[in-house]
């Protein structure tokens, strides 16, 4: 329903009779559906800390009564390890993730390889004798199992029908049908497509992306209660109506939930879909919901000097071994200095380690991609770690850069973008990041589709960006080291 065509004005009404109310509270969000995995998570958590407890006072009974041994052996720290396990298990809070058996177990499995990784890490650099094994071993062990139980049963009852929104889809054109077609590729749909309408008769009983177009909005009071819906999806570009405007304002009253087509695809996708804006959605919706106080910009340098000095840090103990490496496999450079486009366009020099041959770019710049056969063996090791970024913590401490956001471009790629994408210059709102949301979520653009899926991601994290979501990024982006997920 791009283009509405003129009905009738008479009015629409919804059926005085009926036997609920909606929505139900049993159909949950995909916001409500996090907070239902984290509680489950810290419970079990819980649970697996009392084993682990348990487990390593067991040893020790006949040297310590219980209530000696807590009072004794027990340390603070110990009853941290709930809010470490949820830490590790940050990965699994995506509704796509916690929705597939086969990425949740593996995902549990690499958050038990990287906590036991770590602690081995800790204990082995403590003095003697100062940590517990047993313990913590009962407490992952126990949280490995216990984590995948409720996992397995969440997937297993809270992914039927009785729990999942059911939703009625407004416009068959071809916002709808984006709509509909990324829904169709996702391994669990987020929502029950219950009817799709719209108002062109030519598209009246046409079947797009599997589902048959039903009628116009006139049937939509109609719809909704006889398939039980809880939202209402508008995919109409342009002008509402006014018969069609006054059919959702009283679906709204009555319970259902009106949602814009961008923002269903935003909350089903974690990102923005820039082929289906209209023209002003940067002024009307993008710079004013984009501003942030002067508190998180405080906040985000202060953590970016923080993490800036971490990072160099670390930097310092590890780059005489990958500079060794780098210079006895392919000589020199070691380093790779390369002109970015920063915040505002501003241009600056981006660090990393060299991965690629020194003749990389003989033919032009090209964008990297996943298993790039110009990559050196190293240079794939160093990819697959990120360990090649570590020099922009001093990018991040000069300022130039920030720990979290857009990953920084090359000013004549941006040109060539900027002519092919719609919006794409809006990805410099904010100062480019060692991290980012497309990173975490995406990766590398091998093409010009793929550098839209990116640029979609990146302006749903200006949009939205917080302290919160930086975190998460950050928790995320660390997974993703340990578990060598880089490209």
């Amino acid at each position: 329903m791009d283009t509405p065509h003129p009905k009738a004005s008479t009015s629409v009404t919804f059926p005085t009779q009926t036997t609920r109310s909606y929505p139900l509270g049993w159909r949950l969000r995909m916001g409500e559906r996090r907070i239902l995995l984290i509680i489950g998570d810290f419970v079990m958590a819980m649970l697996s800390l009392a084993f682990g407890v348990y487990f390593w006072a067991s040893a020790e009974a006949q040297q310590l009564p219980l209530f000696n041994f807590l009072q004794e052996r027990l340390e603070p720290w110990f009853f941290l390890l709930p809010l470490i396990w949820l830490i590790l298990l940050v990965e699994m809070y995506d509704h796509h993730r916690a929705s597939d058996l086969r990425r949740t177990v593996r995902g549990i499995a690499l958050a038990a390889l990287i906590g036991i990784g770590l602690y081995m890490v800790v204990f082995f650099i403590s003095t003697p004798g100062s940590l517990p094994r047993r313990g913590v071993a009962g407490f992952v062990l126990a949280a490995t199992i216990l984590t995948l139980l409720w996992r397995m049963l969440y997937i297993r009852v809270f992914t039927l029908p009785q729990f999942m929104r059911r939703a009625v889809l407004v416009g068959a054109g071809v916002t709808g049908q984006a709509l509909l077609s990324v829904v169709n590729a996702l391994p669990q749909a987020p929502f029950t497509l219950a009817a799709l309408l719209d108002d062109d008769p030519e598209l009246d009983g046409k079947t797009i992306e599997g589902y048959k177009v039903v009628g116009g909005c006139d049937k939509l009071p109609e719809i909704i209660e006889r398939e039980n819906a809880s939202d209402v999806i508008v995919a109409i570009s342009g002008k509402i109506e006014d018969n069609t405007f006054r059919t959702l304002l009283e679906a709204q009253e009555r319970g259902a939930e009106i949602t814009r087509m961008p923002s269903a695809y935003e909350e089903v996708l974690g990102r923005v879909p820039v082929h289906y804006l209209e023209a002003d959605w940067i002024l009307r919706s993008f710079v004013d919901e984009a501003r942030t106080s002067n508190f998180y910009f405080l906040a985000k340098r202060i953590v970016d000097i923080i993490g800036g000095l971490v990072g160099v840090g670390i930097l310092a103990v590890i780059g005489p071994f990958i500079s060794l490496a780098i210079l006895l496999e392919t000589g020199r450079p070691i380093v790779f200095s390369q002109t970015r486009s920063g915040k505002g366009g501003r241009p600056y020099r981006i660090m990393k380690f060299r991965t690629m041959r020194q003749d990389a770019e003989k033919n032009g710049a090209q964008l990297a991609k996943e298993n790039d056969d110009r990559a050196t063996r190293l240079g794939r090791f160093l990819r697959k770690s990120h360990l090649d970024e570590w020099p922009q913590f001093i990018n991040v401490l000069r300022g130039e850069m920030s720990l979290v956001g857009p990953r920084p471009e090359r000013p004549e790629l941006m040109e060539h973008f900027q002519e092919q994408i719609p919006f794409y210059r809006a990805r410099l709102l904010a100062k480019p990041g060692v991290a980012g949301w497309a990173q975490v979520n995406f990766g590398y653009a091998a093409n010009l589709d793929d550098m839209v899926v990116k640029l979609e991601y990146d302006l749903y994290y200006i949009k939205h960006r917080n302290i919160g979501l930086d975190i998460v990024i950050i928790l995320r982006t660390l997974g993703t080291i340990f578990g060598f997920r880089g490209r």
